[in-house]
């Protein structure tokens, strides 16, 4: 079986991952355990079947902590833009992706298949010398970097969600009222 381009190996990868966050957090959401570790899986996933190796010469691994680095910072970025609260009826947790959120994923997701279009396309010279230069092994490092980045985005992502789910369980134990008993909304 041909291996597949590294254009390919970003859009199909990016393409799974944002499809799946935007079907799970866009509108009014309710927030589940399992809507949480859905996004975890699948991108377990992707890394399963993307990551073919782990490359650790030269500044293989930098590359790869930077898109780590840059996956939490977007991950935070897209919590904030996740707003939650508790509806003041049920007393169930939710969000609300916008916009603005819906955007993060989309423009990160874009980015990537871009940079993989341009590496095959328009400038695979200029990757090669940056390589070279400075110690990278090949495409397998900037695949891994950007797969990398989309888990540690997920991860923070979801990490936000459960300190905004914390957040809003906590403040009825310290209204002194259970959670169910909650009838006033909150926003976090």
């Amino acid at each position: 079986m041909p291996q597949m381009s590294q254009f390919m190996s970003a859009l199909i990868a990016s393409g799974t991952i944002l499809i799946i966050i935007l079907a799970t957090d866009i509108g009014r959401r309710r927030i589940t355990t399992m809507r949480m570790v859905r996004s975890v899986i699948a991108v377990a996933i992707v890394i399963a079947i993307f990551v073919e190796s782990f490359p650790t010469k030269g500044n293989d691994l930098s590359l790869q902590l930077v898109g780590v680095g840059t996956g939490v910072i977007c991950g935070l970025i897209a919590g904030v833009l996740l707003p939650a609260y508790k509806d003041a009826t049920s007393g169930d947790l939710y969000t609300i992706g916008g916009i603005g959120y819906a955007l993060v994923w989309i423009v990160l997701s874009g980015g990537r298949i871009l940079f993989a279009y341009g590496a095959e396309h328009w400038f695979t010279m200029d990757l090669v010398k940056f390589s070279i230069d400075y110690k990278i092994s090949g495409q397998d490092t900037y695949a891994n970097a950007f797969v990398f980045m989309s888990l540690a985005m997920v991860l923070t992502r979801t990490a936000v969600l459960l300190a905004k789910m914390r957040k809003l369980k906590g403040q009825d134990i310290a209204s002194g009222q259970l959670p169910q008993q909650t009838t006033t909304g909150a926003s976090v």
